[in-house]
């Protein structure tokens, strides 16, 4: 462990306390056990500030610096070398065997959500030995067996033209993502759109009759429904249209702490009617409470006792950063202020929208690389083996299984 990774892991460790067996037997299961971060993002790199400053210098405009910045975190280890060790560092000491990667930017162009999707693609191309591209969840389970690590790359929207000519035209991007190797798409993020209402929207209007034919068509090509950051009605009615099992792969409950980005009990029921899903994330604010590793097995006990264990997971929705990121950043030089993006939470004087909103989004005991603890604290809490394999990575790996299966299977008979 490098000394962040140390520190994180020393603190959590502190807070759960578990004896010298418990701690044993649950990184020994951790190691063991194929684990699915059901909603996050592969470690990150640090900038090359000097690289940037000298771009700034020559007058390029915000969104290029905003490209360069994205691309430089998620790529830039692949050559230093320096980064390339932090990066697997992070990694081991996470054991996460697949992320369910974020890999689209938010909005439904599919120019703009290209460009993180081919950062990813990249990165699995470049390091085989150690990172891959998952396509089917078989690849998920060969990569374990193999002592290596996966993404399974998902968009933070449905890709659509918004020509608006036909719902032909805007309905064929899902395929050509999926075809691209996306097996997971937000049907809202955060703000409304053409599907449906999002979780930040005052209104609760639920699906549109367009949204109703992007999930038969999701459901046909075999994309996962997320529904994390869409409104609660919105998710009930997907969850009643859908054919396939829908989730919320990075998500809270409610009923333990009132956030808009936290999904009620009605919601959470009928996301488990379909064989789906919730996962739990590791976000302070949207926690609540202490928005520690104890506050978030709270959620997950929550599930499991009110729901069931089959549909609770962990979609952590936090990365780790290279040490030297924060170093690097300070060197950029200030740019002017912009105005709060789109897909941003932009409510003001709201109690729902602003509560808690201000925490800290991180907190070291959910670091990412503490991922081995989230499993001792789960043996802390009397779960068998069998069920906290299902928690972490058992129920995302049926899900995967049941939507791309039924889907398209037959497409890939020739690699099985």
């Amino acid at each position: 462990m490098n000394k962040k990774i140390k520190k994180a892991f020393d603190i959590a460790l502190n807070l759960l306390k578990p004896s010298r067996k418990d701690l044993e037997h649950g990184l020994n299961l951790h190691q063991d056990s194929i684990v699915c971060d059901a909603y996050g993002f592969a470690p990150n790199s640090a900038v090359d500030s000097d690289v940037v400053r000298k771009v700034i210098e020559e007058g390029i405009s915000e969104i290029e610096i905003k490209d360069l910045l994205e691309e430089m975190a998620m790529t830039r280890f692949l050559y230093e070398k320096t980064e390339q060790k932090e990066f697997k560092e992070a990694f081991e000491a996470a054991g996460v065997t697949c992320i369910f990667q974020n890999a689209g930017a938010e909005g439904p162009s599919p120019l703009n959500l290209i460009k993180r999707f081919s950062y990813y693609s990249y990165v699995s191309d470049m390091i085989p030995d150690f990172i891959n591209r998952a396509i089917l969840p078989d690849d998920i389970e060969f990569t374990k067996e193999q002592k290596r690590h996966c993404l399974y790359l998902s968009l933070n929207d449905v890709p659509l033209m918004e020509h608006w000519n036909s719902v032909e035209e805007e309905l064929k991007y899902i395929q050509i993502f999926f075809q691209l190797g996306c097996r997971m798409m937000h049907l809202t993020y955060n703000r409304r759109n053409m599907i449906g209402d999002g979780c930040a929207e005052t209104s609760n209007s639920g699906l549109s009759d367009f949204g109703r034919t992007v999930i038969r068509e999701m459901n046909r090509v075999g994309v996962i429904i997320d529904l994390a950051h869409s409104g609660w009605q919105t998710c009930l009615d997907a969850a009643q249209v859908s054919k396939m099992p829908v989730v919320a792969s990075h998500s809270t409950c409610y009923s333990l702490n009132e956030h808009y980005r936290a999904k009620s009990d009605e919601v959470i029921s009928a996301i488990a009617d379909t064989e789906g899903y919730l996962g739990i994330c590791c976000i302070p604010a949207f926690l609540g409470g202490d928005g520690n590793i104890n506050a978030f097995l709270d959620h997950i006990d929550y599930v499991v006792k009110n729901f069931g264990v089959d549909y609770v997971a962990i979609g952590t929705d936090v990365g780790y950063r290279s040490q030297n990121a924060e170093k690097e950043f300070k060197k950029i030089p200030k740019r002017h202020k912009t105005h709060c993006a789109w897909w941003n939470f932009w409510h003001t004087n709201d109690p729902l929208f602003d509560s808690q909103w201000n925490q800290p989004q991180q907190c070291d005991s959910l670091a990412w690389t503490n991922w081995p603890l989230f499993t001792v604290g789960l043996i802390q809490r009397g779960y068998s083996d069998s069920d906290i394999q299902k928690i972490i990575g058992g129920n995302v790996m049926r899900v995967a299984h049941a939507v791309l299966g039924k889907s398209c299977a037959k497409l890939y008979s020739k690699h099985k």
